[in-house]
């Protein structure tokens, strides 16, 4: 029972000075946050559609999967605002398993941390800088968002950490729209509770600094189903919790209420094909109510270039493009999703 501090890591200033943005994409991201948060406060109609790998496990292949988005992008321009998924932290619910491309750049070799930050910074620059889409990462780490916050146009806050402090608190010094789930019990006080914290200003101690912040008033909800007490899977993306959740919406007066479905996780009981009928009734939705058109801002799918997903490792082939985590949608589903989507707005 011990801590080993095995290595000291660059702080997150001296990485960027390693690895800078360049001016133009800094420009560009400008722009994109701007668009998001023109969405979420319903200044700009369009729906967003955050998609992408359940994580990004190979920059090669996650970098192919968005480069297909940008036609896909040019087409649906006028109505859909897609945002990439660029997961490369993961929650482990037992802390086995892939923990993402921070702690293993390569998932066939040993951690290296150093390596890993190193590799996700240069991941989401170059997918910044040769697509131009706003790009998406989930803030498993608190501590670690320094590393991206200058590339970043959009941040999840998982199931698993919404309750925790540091996290609301961190959230509220974001600069760029945060999604706050609800937590795996499903209690939308939970979460709505999170989106308070995170609007608000606080003071704390971040990174070994007396930090303040100024609020984050996109902070919204991401609905992604739960658990019940037996760990059988509830969705939460139905007509009548939209509506529950735009009425606890009023009642709290928050700041640009606004609310993501999250189409896979509890919601699809991972079955990822169920995301595109999901999908679809989410809109039907939107299409029969005001309050929920005005509520849900986009969805959330996961899909790679090769469906399902695969074991890796000593005796496993590897499949090019095919998510190692949780199974997602193939491409050519994906694609058609994108275009049915836009149709139905």
């Amino acid at each position: 029972m011990s801590m080993i501090f095995t290595k000291k890591l660059p702080t997150p200033k001296e990485i960027k000075e390693i690895y800078p943005v360049p001016e133009n994409v800094k420009a560009a991201k400008a722009l994109h946050d701007q668009a998001i948060m023109d969405v979420l406060s319903g200044k700009d109609d369009r729906f967003l559609v955050i998609i992408g790998p359940c994580s990004a496990d190979n920059e090669d292949s996650v970098c192919e999967y968005i480069s297909r988005l940008v036609p896909v992008q040019e087409k649906v321009k006028d109505k859909v605002m897609i945002i990439p998924r660029i997961y490369t932290n993961k929650p482990r619910t037992t802390g086995e398993g892939y923990k993402g491309m921070i702690h293993q750049p390569d998932p066939e070799k040993a951690p290296d941390l150093l390596a890993g930050v190193i590799a996700i910074r240069r991941l989401h620059i170059r997918a910044l800088e040769e697509f131009n889409l706003p790009v998406a990462d989930e803030m498993l780490y608190p501590e670690n968002y320094h590393y991206l916050e200058d590339i970043l146009s959009y941040v999840a806050v998982g199931a698993r950490s919404v309750e925790n402090q540091q996290h609301r608190l961190t959230s509220s010094g974001v600069t760029v729209p945060v999604g706050m789930k609800n937590p795996t019990s499903g209690d939308f006080s939970v979460m709505l509770n999170s989106i308070v914290a995170a609007q608000q200003s606080h003071n704390f101690i971040y990174r070994g600094w007396d930090l303040t912040t100024s609020g984050n008033p996109y902070a919204h909800a991401i609905l992604r189903g739960s658990v019940n007490k037996y760990g059988s899977a509830k969705p939460n993306y139905h007509y009548e919790d939209l509506i529950r959740l735009y009425d606890m919406y009023q009642q709290r007066k928050l700041q640009n209420p606004a609310a993501i479905v999250d189409a896979n996780h509890s919601n699809s009981n991972k079955q990822f094909m169920e995301q595109i009928r999901i999908v679809k009734e989410v809109l039907h939705s939107r299409s029969h109510s005001d309050e929920i058109c005005q509520l849900v801002k986009g969805v959330m799918i996961e899909s790679y270039l090769v469906e399902g997903n695969q074991t890796i490792g000593h005796g496993h082939t590897h499949v090019y493009g095919q998510s190692i985590t949780d199974p997602c949608l193939g491409w050519e589903d994906s694609e058609r999703l994108i275009y049915e989507i836009a149709e139905r707005l």
